[in-house]
């Protein structure tokens, strides 16, 4: 299940950046864009299994312990056993690349949802993509900021992590935003 919930994780991941790639070449320019990520991997231990109430505790690396409910769609929770490693992998990115006005852009929301097959032991993945192309309404090089206009004319102002990059847009030009987000859970026996 492990191997698989890698395999799948990547191809959403090779997904997004192929549609950021195919975007860039049907476009005909250089990238221009800003990309921002983080990634992060969690293991816990399983130190009690409550399966009526639907409830495993886990001990995290930091010796805490937490609770947590586990819906009906995880139907592998009978697997799970005093001791097991839980792990939890997350990845996050933001892209923002400046568009020419006009430009047909693929705004929208896809998803896409991995779970273990019944019998293996519990895990999966989900993944998601947010794209929106927004107008830049006014920029503040004094405090970083931007003020976007969004598709459906709402006004966010934005902190600008590198303020170097506000040299490379002014108001008017449109950008292209995509957000995404992948989650994998994976458990496995501890062998003894």
């Amino acid at each position: 299940m492990k191997k698989g919930l890698v395999v799948a994780v990547a191809a959403v991941l090779m997904l997004s950046l192929a549609t950021g790639v195919f975007a860039q070449a049907t476009q005909g320019a250089a990238p221009t864009g800003v990309v921002r990520e983080r990634e992060a991997v969690i293991t816990a231990t399983v130190v009690a299994v409550d399966l009526q109430n639907r409830y495993v505790t886990l001990k995290g690396p930091d010796g805490a312990l937490r609770d947590i409910k586990v819906g009906e769609e995880a139907v592998n929770l009978p697997q799970v056993k005093v001791g097991d490693l839980v792990t939890v992998k997350f990845y996050e990115s933001i892209a923002v690349e400046v568009i020419k006005p006009g430009t047909v852009a693929g705004a929208g929301e896809t998803s896409a949802i991995v779970r273990a097959k019944p019998g293996e032991m519990p895990g999966g993945m989900a993944a998601r993509q947010v794209s929106v192309t927004a107008i830049i309404m006014a920029i503040d090089k004094q405090k970083s900021t931007m003020t976007l206009k969004g598709p459906e004319g709402k006004l966010v102002t934005a902190m600008v992590q590198d303020p170097t990059n506000l040299e490379k847009v002014k108001v008017g030009d449109e950008l292209m935003i995509a957000y995404t987000e992948a989650l994998a859970i994976s458990v496995e026996h501890v062998k003894k």
